[in-house]
């Protein structure tokens, strides 16, 4: 499997009680379609806030709704490797074409028993979501350099990766997607124009975190909405911020 481009890790869409909110992640997804962008890893930094059963269901309403040529990377790490095989094999089922999964805090051995035994049973390839440990080689563990950005999106395509799992884009597919092309089209100046222009709005996302980049998503058409307990919203200050700061990155 070749990845390449903009790879969106979807903020999950969640009502004002806290529940996923199926019609928007209908309008998100088909909204995205429309772009450039290469796929979708679901369900992005928010994964650890849902339950097994909630993170399949955002795996088939996204696979309803995302455009076929999409490529879909679901995000199925779990504390064991049972339950992290269980949920990549059924990813596999609803036609997801990796599985990324977490190094997990533990002695080095560990972490490669852990990435080794899963990558072992299951049946899509395993991509590593952080530095994986050295040493280890399995041939369903993707060798792919792929970037995980919040913004600097130009200096990852720059520093050799041939992705870039990028939350900003989120809120602001075109403009991730102008840095991608400038760099496949070695327009090195144009893409550090772009990276400059999302510069003060990559910076927010990184401080104020997933409230940040669903207030910006608000603003651009996309719907965002609260993040789920124990994360809350911005204040009005931090929504000033971030209203400046995207205000000229709209559409």
């Amino acid at each position: 499997m070749k990845l390449q481009g903009i790879l969106i890790p979807i903020a999950i869409p969640f009502d004002h009680n806290g529940d996923i909110y199926p019609v928007k992640i209908r309008h998100n997804v088909e909204k995205w379609n429309r772009t450039g962008v290469s796929g979708y890893v679901v369900s992005g930094r928010e994964s650890i806030y849902l339950t097994a059963e909630e993170k399949i269901r955002v795996w088939e309403w996204t696979a309803e709704y995302s455009a076929p040529e999409k490529i879909r990377i679901a995000s199925t790490g779990m504390p064991s490797v049972r339950e992290t095989v269980e949920l990549s094999n059924r990813a596999e089922s609803l036609g997801y074409k990796a599985a990324s999964i977490g190094v997990p805090h533990a002695a080095v051995e560990t972490q490669k028993i852990y990435l080794s035994a899963v990558a072992d049973q299951s049946r899509i390839p395993i991509l590593i979501d952080g530095a994986a440990p050295e040493g280890l080689s399995h041939p369903n563990i993707l060798d792919a350099r792929i970037g995980r950005s919040s913004g600097s999106i130009a200096r990852d395509f720059a520093g050799g990766a041939a992705a870039v799992i990028c939350d900003i884009a989120n809120a602001i597919p075109y403009a991730a997607i102008c840095i991608w092309e400038a760099h496949r089209t070695r327009e090195s100046d144009a893409a550090e124009d772009w990276q400059n222009r999302i510069a003060p709005a990559a910076r927010l996302i990184e401080q104020y975190g997933i409230a940040a980049l669903k207030h910006a998503m608000d603003l651009n058409g996309y719907y965002g909405g609260p993040p789920r307990l124990p994360l809350t919203v911005l204040t009005p200050a931090q929504r000033r911020e971030v209203e400046q700061a995207f205000s000229g990155l709209r559409g």
